[in-house]
């Protein structure tokens, strides 16, 4: 905070930055003191309220991540003791009493790399608490971007392509079957990991896709969605080396996160076509390749969705330029993710992988989706692309117009505005 700043504006954007950073890690560890998961959100919600009354008077204290995880601690027993009428909710309390805030102030570990090991990291707990099988798949992703990531109900309900109305209902009723089912809040033994371990990585890959690709606000990347989402992916990874789509899935994000810093430029998305390569971090695209050669030759043949993704991100990545990217392979790879994934998102992806070689192809290949997602605006987007690189500007216009209506704020409707002006004017 500068000295011209006013003081309650620097704090706002320090608690939105610590919302962003330490949600998780306040409602997952009041989840594992509590086993009460409405209260550890209220009580967390409480802390970061207090944090705006409080610190432009007082200042922002020197570990602020302690600072709200003992805040909604401290709410969280007070709560409790109002409500302590009898002899359990009295042990609970001593029990809340009890607990020592070992990994608030900072990312915790894990003892060992193996199954089996003591995994020392509520964020871990929690998305396999969430992800247990008595849970619909949909409901246990839905869950824990709720209560790990702090997304709200209107962000999940946009990742789901469903009505928030839906969504409210649906992470409403998981929160309460891990209630009454009395779901152990820890990972599961060895033997269990392997079942529950899509769901894991589907809540990772969504966790990292709503970073990468803010879908509103003025952040086009959410720094700190992608950079939990890698470390989990990690974790998740070193407790199952020998799963070849959770190390898919980690070299997936790597290569990703590796041209992030090229993706925007003065508040405005920069397409892979534009962005500057020099900006890519090279060592992470090694990391990526490394780890994607390594589990592409430990599962065989048959690739999983997320191997195939980070092949695809890989052949992107370690394209020389914009111009001698593999698209006929790419457009190879989409095809044979829509056999594990038959999504309209996955064939407009084709599509357009398709129409960079041939984008009159490319535009042919979107004419079936148009029904499906005609109210999504990556399909006007896409289609207003391949129809300026045929010199077809009017129409191009048409559907640059149509995407900028549909695209939320930020980012990604600047540069859709941008194009429509170049269009407009051709």
């Amino acid at each position: 905070m500068t000295p011209q700043e006013p003081a309650s504006a620097g704090v706002q954007e320090t608690v939105a930055a610590l919302f962003r950073e330490e949600w998780g890690r306040v409602v997952a560890t009041l989840i594992r003191q509590t086993g009460d998961w409405d209260l550890a959100e209220e009580c967390a919600q409480d802390a970061f309220t207090q944090a705006l009354t409080r610190w432009p008077a007082d200042g922002v204290p020197p570990a602020p991540g302690a600072w709200l995880t003992t805040t909604a601690r401290n709410k969280a027993i007070d709560r409790l003791r109002r409500a302590s009428t009898g002899a359990a909710k009295l042990r609970e309390l001593a029990a809340l009493h009890a607990t020592t805030l070992l990994d608030s102030g900072g990312p915790a570990g894990s003892r060992g790399g193996g199954p089996g090991t003591v995994v020392e990291d509520d964020r871990l707990r929690l998305i396999f608490t969430c992800c247990h099988p008595r849970l619909p798949f949909e409901a246990r992703v839905a869950l824990t971007l709720r209560t790990l990531a702090g997304l709200t109900t209107a962000e999940i309900a946009r990742a789901f392509l469903v009505s928030e109305g839906t969504m409210s209902k649906r992470i409403t009723r998981a929160k309460r079957a891990v209630r009454d089912a009395g779901l152990p809040f820890q990972v599961p033994p060895a033997e269990e990991l392997t079942e529950r371990l899509p769901a894991v990585l589907g809540v990772l890959y969504l966790l990292f896709s709503e970073g990468y690709a803010a879908g509103a606000g003025d952040e086009s990347i959410r720094r700190s969605l992608t950079d939990e989402a890698i470390r989990l992916a990690r974790l998740v990874h070193g407790l199952l080396p020998g799963e070849p789509e959770a190390g898919g899935l980690l070299a997936l994000m790597l290569l990703h996160d590796a041209r992030s810093a090229a993706r925007e430029d003065g508040g405005e998305l920069v397409p892979l076509e534009e962005q500057d390569r020099s900006r890519w971090r090279r060592e992470q695209i090694d990391e990526g390749v490394a780890l994607l050669d390594e589990v592409l030759r430990q599962g065989g043949a048959g690739a999983g969705p997320y191997r195939i993704q980070a092949a695809i991100a890989a052949c992107h990545a370690t394209a020389p330029s914009f111009a001698e990217t593999p698209w006929t392979e790419i457009a190879a790879l989409y095809g044979a993710l829509e056999r594990h994934v038959p999504s309209d998102i996955v064939r407009l992806n084709r599509a357009i992988a398709a129409g960079m070689a041939d984008p009159a192809r490319g535009l042919a290949m979107t004419e079936p989706l148009g029904a499906r997602l005609d109210g999504h605006h990556v399909l006007h987007a896409a289609r207003a692309d391949l129809l300026r690189r045929l010199g077809r500007a009017e129409e191009a216009a048409e559907h640059y117009r149509r995407a900028v209506e549909l695209a939320p704020d930020g980012p990604e409707r600047r540069h859709l505005t941008r194009r429509l002006g170049e269009v407009a004017h051709v």
